[in-house]
């Protein structure tokens, strides 16, 4: 496997121009199942199967997990903001540098998993309750300049959901865990 397909299990994210219904709600889905799908496969996983990397020069396991933790909670964060603020400028972080903080190299990865599990319970209600005047809400990302709509939103992290949900499982598979 090349370096690309490590990296990108599942490719690079492609906004499209809008959403139907029908793949909103598939992404909602998606978002939902992320938690359980992570328990499901790290459950009984080493210390050392938690700190190995998932690709070579990547982040280990343990720092994939409180990662998608950090990101998914500014998401839910953003969402909150876009529904309540007009086209609000949100926030960005350092996601490479957050991963190389003390709590994600060492902080057992239960207590990422249960922040996943309980933040996506909250966000999927939010989004479960979005009509087409809310799915259509802004926020602008600083570092970009571009405008997200929520329906971009629920698409990109969807995407990043399945994205790092496959780069553990890619590794078990390869290591036959």
């Amino acid at each position: 496997m090349d370096q690309e397909q490590l990296r990108y299990p599942i490719g690079k994210f492609i906004f499209q121009d809008g959403y139907t219904p029908a793949e909103i709600k598939t992404n909602i889905q998606i978002i939902s199942a992320l938690p359980s799908k992570f328990i499901n496969l790290l459950g009984g996983w080493t210390e050392e199967q938690y700190n190995t990397p998932y690709r070579p020069d990547g982040w280990t396991v343990r720092q994939l997990i409180h990662h998608v933790a950090d990101s998914h909670i500014n998401a839910y964060t953003r969402c909150r903001l876009a529904l309540t603020e007009d086209n609000p400028v949100i926030k960005p972080y350092e996601e490479h540098l957050w991963a190389e903080l003390p709590d994600a190299k060492a902080a057992p990865v239960e207590l990422s998993l249960q922040l996943i599990r309980y933040v996506h319970l909250r966000w999927v209600l939010l989004l479960n309750s979005m009509g087409e005047t809310e799915l259509a809400r802004t926020y602008v990302h600083p570092a970009s300049g571009r405008t997200f709509r929520m329906d971009e939103v629920i698409a990109n992290y969807a995407w990043h959901s399945e994205h790092h949900y496959q780069h553990a499982y890619k590794l078990a598979a390869r290591n036959n865990w």
